[in-house]
């Protein structure tokens, strides 16, 4: 890696006459060209030496960068912009074998398919890009079979999508993605990134999150769950008896509903903990099947 001209430098060396290669904002992107910062970010997972990493939005390759260096023994990134290819395939070739690049968008590829099932344990680590953070997180944890291909996911979003991931019932953040983070996985906040460390920097402070999939989550269907939770979290200032009509059993089936979930009906959806989502999302399927 020693060879390669810095990320900033390879970024400002594109584009006609030697301008920068800007950030899109269409696409979520800030980049990060602190090594020392990007390093951080790669020992923040699972050790590195085994398995396959898997990437999402590289961009200029600061992270993908500190994962080699790091001692990533294989490197999968997935990039949408075809702008940043001369740049990934001259560390792709420096990489000697250990990176490969994708070119695609992320939630369409099949990433499982590019990991070898005997490279185990496989970890996502990844600066998502702002636009597509949660749709890909949620798609991750309600992803089948479960355990997952991945042993881990080390990921770094705006700071309060952060906090919503890891919030526990009672915390002013605790809500839909709480619920579903917290079934599959054990979650943690690692640390913040301020708005200095991007460029262009950002108008809010970032997390590095790490979520580690449980081996046996509470038993309900992830889509009964989702709905549940988007339900009750939908009108969260009211009683769930008033939030869960949304859910379409009438009211016998919401009376139902709450007594075989243990539930008064005068609860509010903040209060309540991950493993009464859970039995709410199982008797919902009962209900409806």
């Amino acid at each position: 890696m020693d060879i390669l001209p810095s990320v900033r430098a390879e970024v400002e060396s594109l584009g006609p006459g030697g301008s920068r290669l800007g950030a899109k904002k269409s696409l979520g992107q800030n980049f990060l060209f602190d090594l020392n910062l990007t390093r951080k970010i790669a020992r923040s997972g699972f050790p590195l030496s085994e398995g396959t990493v898997v990437e999402v939005g590289p961009g200029p390759g600061g992270l993908t960068r500190a994962l080699l260096i790091e001692g990533a023994r294989r490197v999968v990134a997935i990039e949408r912009d075809e702008r940043f290819r001369p740049i990934l395939d001259r560390l792709t070739e420096a990489s000697e074998g250990r990176l490969s690049v994708i070119y695609g968008d992320a939630t369409k590829v099949d990433i499982a398919q590019h990991v070898v099932a005997t490279d185990a344990p496989a970890q996502i680590i990844a600066n998502l890009p702002y636009n597509v953070g949660t749709p890909l997180l949620v798609g991750w944890l309600l992803s089948e079979p479960w355990p997952p291909w991945f042993a881990g996911l080390t990921l770094m979003f705006q700071r309060e999508v952060g906090q919503r991931i890891v919030a526990q019932e009672g915390d002013k953040h605790y809500g839909r993605l709480a619920v579903l983070a917290g079934w599959r996985c054990q979650t943690h906040l690692m640390f913040d990134v301020p708005p200095s460390a991007f460029v262009p920097p950002p108008k809010v402070t970032s997390s590095v999150v790490h979520l580690r999939p449980r081996s046996n989550p509470l038993p309900c269907q992830g889509k009964d769950l989702e709905k549940v939770a988007a339900a009750a979290f939908g009108q969260r200032r009211k009683m769930v008896r008033q939030s869960l009509k949304s859910l379409g059993l009438g009211q016998d089936g919401l009376a139902d509903l709450m007594k075989r979930a243990g539930l008064e009906g005068t609860e509010r959806a903040e209060a309540l903990p991950i493993a009464t989502f859970a039995a709410l999302a199982q008797t919902y399927r009962d209900l409806v099947s």
